[in-house]
């Protein structure tokens, strides 16, 4: 890694965290620090469950349980069981454990809560004026645009690439929402038992890997590899959730699929796809990959593309 871009880095915190305020123990003249403010602010109005805070701010159980006593403490918070009626797909996507289970909890704000919650929104909009005020219009359009690129490569840095069990609550939530978008872009529809079939034993070493992508707790993208002996290892279900394209998932998962085939000795990797996917063919294209012949009799498929692998 590039000394210079690590000291960047290293500049950008110190600058950012000196002018929020993040180093006073009273954020925003308020009597709590930044880490209490924050967990407040995604409790919101409406409460959050805490498995979910825990993977939205990435903190670990311990310092969460920490933060809400002293919310709790403070009359601000209250938390409990989380009731029957949470859906079980959200709670299964989130990884987490089934929906009724005493584990499940979701924080509140109190009244005190809600009115402190709604000071802090307005001294949240002060804070962004004075930022913004000593700057001229270009100089604030400039900060604002900025910004929101920082914004989006800092969410593309966060996100997790890892294996996972066919079988486990987030891989099975990626596999579903790849069905149903194929099944709604596809001309004539999607039907999975028309299509070649993938076993879940197909996706688990040695005979192959299924990735997925991670931001927080909730899964982002998928990818999958078959490993073929005496044929080119095989691509399957590569999918990102729409909220997180444009930020190089895609060609992160292609990377990882190629690397860990030849890694594991391919020299070769292939993969069918339909004519309605059109970004992901310019992502296969960009990335190397060149059109075949037609490899197998998969029925959704219209083009088929190859790429030799580096040892």
């Amino acid at each position: 890694m590039d000394v210079d871009r690590i000291a960047a880095v290293r500049r950008f915190n110190r600058t950012v965290t000196q002018r929020v305020g993040a180093l006073d123990d009273r954020y925003m003249a308020r009597d709590r620090p930044l880490g209490q403010v924050r967990l407040l602010w995604e409790i919101g109005p409406a409460g959050a469950e805490v498995a979910a805070l825990r993977g939205r701010l990435g903190l670990d159980s311990g310092y969460l349980s920490r933060l809400l006593r002293a919310l709790e403490a403070d009359g601000l918070v209250t938390v409990e069981p989380s009731s029957d009626a949470v859906p079980p797909a959200r709670v299964l996507a989130a990884g987490t454990h089934p929906a009724g289970d005493a584990r499940l909890r979701t924080a509140h704000l109190t009244d005190a809560g809600q009115r402190e919650w709604t000071e802090l929104d307005r001294r949240s909009d002060d804070l962004a004026r004075s930022v913004l005020a000593p700057l001229t219009p270009p100089q604030q359009a400039e900060l604002v645009a900025a910004m929101a690129r920082v914004e989006r490569l800092l969410v593309a840095s966060r996100i997790v690439l890892a294996p996972c069990p066919p079988g486990a609550p987030q891989a099975r939530a990626c596999l579903r929402a790849y069905a149903r978008e194929i099944a709604e872009r596809f001309d004539g529809g999607f039907d999975p038992a028309l299509s070649n079939p993938v076993h879940d034993e197909e996706l688990v070493p040695p005979r192959g890997v299924l990735l997925v992508a991670t931001l927080g707790s909730e899964p982002v993208g998928c990818g999958a590899v078959k490993l073929h002996p005496g044929a080119p290892a095989e691509l399957k279900r590569v999918w990102v959730a729409p909220d997180a394209r444009g930020l190089g998932v895609g060609r992160r998962i292609l990377t990882a699929l190629e690397r860990h085939a030849a890694e594991h000795g391919w020299t070769a990797v292939r993969l069918d796809t339909n004519r309605s996917l059109t970004e992901a063919m310019a992502l296969y294209r960009s990335a190397g990959y060149l059109e075949i012949p037609a490899y197998n009799s998969e029925r959704y498929a219209h083009h088929w593309f190859e790429k030799q692998l580096r040892p």
